[in-house]
């Protein structure tokens, strides 16, 4: 398959497509809107099968052989932020606090992206590990904790705000969801799943579809800020999570993943947070303006990665595997 079957096959998924249909609901200004309780069930459903099937997948593949990739995955959410603050502050000349909360954002991650990712990989028939969501448990905080002590430092400003901050990127809904999830999943292994495989692994797919349809609503509410954002960010949300999602690629390849988990891996660290971290940073960084970070995590690098950066993470990460290995 070309990159550009790879593609056009993405594009043409159902999930991919009802993410579109809900886009184009919002465009056309439909009173179509998920009840909010039904939005959280939702997402607690998916947080909590990705965190339980990647802890039966740790059981399975033993501690050993997950440490290396998750040590990988937290460097690089650390490290993101470090390089998007420096080009967020002196190219697109933003205020420390804008500059911190976007780095906070892109150096986050999408449990979203992440979903749409293994979707992808299992259309095109592309194994993976499947301790791979461990990842997306570990890499949601740091690189919260990094951008806000980013901003104090740039603000000379009080760390009296660090701890809310610090308990939200670490026992906040998302990560504590994920992390209490991994650990009950390797705790009862291949004969808990096998328990409740009828909640969480048949009705996956279907529930992800769903979900994005609610994302694609709300991504074309956003398209109105994008306005605020301007030509810098515009191309910061599409170049960035090329270059963030490079390396990823070169991080998995290094950590010994295959292709399909190199690609998860690159997927995460091009993705943006718009769930854990714009909670932690209206907390730690009440002065940065949320319309900035959203447009840009959710309005613009979102969907480039769901329509267009699969398939071009996955051709990257089997370059990186054939510059390794050749």
């Amino acid at each position: 398959m070309t990159l550009t079957d790879a593609i056009a096959a993405n594009l043409l998924s159902p999930p991919i497509l009802f993410f579109a249909l809900g886009i184009i609901a919002a465009l056309v200004k439909s009173d179509l809107k998920f009840p909010e309780a039904f939005y959280s069930a939702l997402t607690i459903y998916l947080l909590t099968a990705i965190g339980f099937k990647g802890g039966v997948a740790i059981h399975e593949a033993g501690i050993d052989k997950v440490w290396k990739p998750a040590l990988a995955g937290i460097s690089l959410s650390a490290l993101i932020p470090l390089w998007c603050f420096a080009v967020l502050r002196k190219p697109g000349k933003l205020p420390v606090p804008d500059a911190a909360s976007i780095a906070a954002h892109f150096g986050s991650v999408s449990a979203v992206t992440f979903i749409t990712a293994v979707n992808y990989l299992k259309s095109a028939g592309v194994p993976y590990e499947g301790f791979s969501s461990a990842f997306l448990a570990v890499m949601e905080s740091p690189a919260i904790v990094v951008a806000v002590i980013l901003s104090k430092a740039g603000t000379k400003a009080s760390f009296q705000s660090l701890k809310p901050a610090l308990h939200d990127a670490f026992l906040g809904r998302s990560v504590l969801l994920l992390v209490g999830a991994l650990i009950v999943g390797w705790i009862s292994g291949p004969p808990g799943l096998k328990s409740v495989e009828g909640l969480f692994v048949t009705p996956f797919f279907g529930v992800i579809a769903l979900f994005l349809l609610e994302m694609g609503t709300v991504t074309g509410r956003r398209l109105g800020d994008l306005r605020k954002a301007g030509p810098f960010l515009l191309a910061f949300g599409i170049v960035a999570p090329l270059i963030n999602g490079s390396l990823g690629a070169l991080a998995g390849t290094a950590a010994g993943l295959s292709i399909g988990g190199t690609m998860l891996l690159a997927t995460l660290s091009a993705s943006a947070s718009y769930i854990a971290a714009p909670a932690a940073m209206r907390m730690a960084i009440p002065e940065a303006r949320p319309a900035l970070s959203l447009a840009t995590a959710l309005g613009i690098t979102f969907p480039f990665n769901i329509a267009l950066g699969l398939p071009l993470y996955l051709a990257i990460s089997k370059w990186c595997h054939l510059l390794f290995h050749s």
